[in-house]
């Protein structure tokens, strides 16, 4: 499977290139790689999708921000926004902002001047995962109620503009007479109109219905980010596209558990005389428990680290490392005989603080912890 190209190269821009530099570079490649241009060449089409594919996300503040952060990650099964799923009837719902009227139906809503395809409007949804969900990744059912295209609709060419989903106008101007195009004001594009519709269709054939809906989603997403699972939003009027459901994730806080990007945090309480002797401790881990081994004399503020036993990263680069915390218990109530024992070790001069310098530096606390077992 080849490997995608990035789009920053696709366009030929920096990632530094302003919102009309991306413009002009796609309208460039656009123009160049254009079907009607190379009619049977496969290559100049994948050229075309890829530059369209491209300008989708670099074009939109949301999807840029994701892509710079993410990669093709961000932006693949899933994710949506680009991503390699855009049709040629997507591709050219685009010309109409980058070269306004002026190629007409050619780089209009649909090809060779016909009507063109009305898009249906994107549903967004939240969905809540849980530390152990995001770390393994998974497969969810959602229920979503949608417009859907009424059985027993028909429709009729519009009477307006005959079917075409433009009207035509001469207008006169100081440098002569000028042609302009514009959608139908009445079918508003689409060149058919509603002819019959069942009961509780609305005005553009749909109704609404449930709809359970699987959804895969990768290890390593985070709050906040977007899942874009293209075709299931509603559904287009007069038979058009579908729009896409938007699912925005929303991490469930665990118990115990602190997440920091790929890697996850534990604060574990350690009594005073484990610290002192040493101990083997039990901790939570993402996949589950394991034991470390707490070395006699650590110091409270001791960070352990478990390679590995982190989050996977959401662009495959491996996984993230846990951090456990030592944290030691100082006792708040003792007996009398308790108190008189830990008076005769007082004067101690084992028990008067002398730490030399791996005890002060916080980044010297953090060691690896390879005495961990998991179970």
């Amino acid at each position: 499977m080849s490997q995608k190209r990035d789009y920053y190269e696709i366009l030929g821009v920096s990632k530094s290139a302003s919102e009309s530099e991306i413009k002009k570079a796609y309208r460039k490649l656009a123009l160049k790689f254009h079907p009607d241009k190379n009619p049977g060449d496969s290559s100049a089409e994948d050229k075309f999708k890829e530059a369209a594919e491209a300008y989708e996300v670099l074009s939109s503040a949301e999807k840029k921000s994701r892509y710079d952060q993410y990669g093709h990650a961000g932006m693949g099964q899933g994710f949506g926004g680009g991503g390699g799923g855009m049709n040629m009837d997507d591709i050219f719902s685009q010309f109409g902002d980058i070269f306004g009227g002026a190629f007409g139906g050619s780089f209009g809503g649909s090809r060779g001047g016909g009507s063109r395809v009305v898009k249906g409007s994107n549903l967004r949804v939240k969905m809540k995962m849980t530390l152990e969900d995001i770390a393994n990744g998974v497969k969810k059912k959602i229920k979503v109620n949608k417009l859907v295209n009424a059985e027993g609709v028909t429709f009729k060419t519009c009477s307006n503009c005959k079917g075409t989903g433009r009207i035509t106008r001469m207008a006169q101007t100081f440098i002569g007479a000028m042609q302009t195009q514009s959608a139908c004001n009445v079918c508003h594009g689409a060149g058919k109109m509603i002819d019959k519709k069942p009961a509780g269709a609305d005005q553009n054939g749909l109704k609404r219905q449930e709809e359970v809906i699987e959804i895969e989603i990768p290890a390593g997403v985070e709050e906040g980010m977007q899942l874009n699972v293209r075709g299931k939003g509603n559904a287009g009027p007069f038979n058009g596209v579908p729009g896409d459901l938007m699912v925005v994730i929303e991490e469930v806080e665990h118990a115990e558990l602190k997440r920091d990007g790929d890697n996850v945090h534990y604060e574990a309480i350690v009594s005073f005389m484990d610290a002192v002797l040493g101990a083997s401790v039990e901790v939570p881990t993402i996949s589950g428990k394991a034991k470390i081994k707490v070395e006699p004399g650590t110091q409270s503020g001791k960070v352990l680290r478990l390679r590995g036993k982190g989050l996977s990263n959401v662009q495959g680069y491996g996984s993230g490392d846990m951090f456990v915390h030592i944290n030691i218990w100082t006792p708040t109530e003792l007996t009398k005989s308790e108190k008189e024992l830990i008076e005769k070790l007082q004067d101690s001069a084992n028990f008067i603080p002398n730490p030399d310098n791996k005890d002060k530096g916080f980044f010297t606390k953090c060691v690896t912890c390879s005495h961990d077992e998991v179970y």
